[in-house]
């Protein structure tokens, strides 16, 4: 069953390093770790993208949260973070077999990326398969796991991520 996952946190700051460099940094916005599974696609990573910018997880005039990632120009830190497909049914050691393979993982994560920079501003990323150091200010805190349906169909042009 195809089903990316993302593990967001809305934050006011967040950033990833590999080593000591900094790679990314946002301001107030979504820090979402990303991960592809076994049989994930781009149809996949087009219907997560398009549910990260407009997932509405911050506050609008009354206090409620009502306005996605658009709405307030927020930042958007995409982390690959295949532990996310994890099975951790049983015994006392996870089972990765879940989570799709190395390169596919590497490919749906460049995708996203490239999709995301393509039709949102700004957005930063992680590095696929670097040991990375991801330091954030969670806001709220607010913290959601979000997965695209089997067979997700997105669509991440401009006119679809402002809907």
């Amino acid at each position: 069953m195809a089903a990316m996952i993302a593990l967001i946190q809305r934050v006011s700051q967040a950033s990833v390093r590999v080593g000591a460099e900094l790679i990314g940094t946002i301001d107030a916005g979504l820090l979402a770790l990303v991960c592809a599974q076994r049989e994930d696609g781009e149809r996949q990573a087009d219907a997560l993208l398009q549910r990260l910018l407009q997932y509405r997880v911050f506050a609008d005039e009354a206090g409620r949260m009502n306005l996605g990632l658009r709405a307030v120009n927020g930042g958007l830190l995409l982390v690959p973070q295949f532990t996310l497909a994890a099975d951790t049914s049983s015994g006392l050691r996870p089972s990765f077999s879940p989570a799709a393979p190395p390169e596919l993982g590497r490919q749906l994560f460049e995708y996203m990326v490239t999709r995301a920079r393509a039709v949102h501003a700004p957005v930063a990323a992680g590095r696929f398969g670097a040991t990375m150091q991801v330091a954030l200010v969670n806001e709220g805190p607010v913290t959601f796991w979000l997965q695209t349906a089997a067979g997700a169909r997105g669509e991440v042009g401009p006119e679809a991520a402002g809907r």
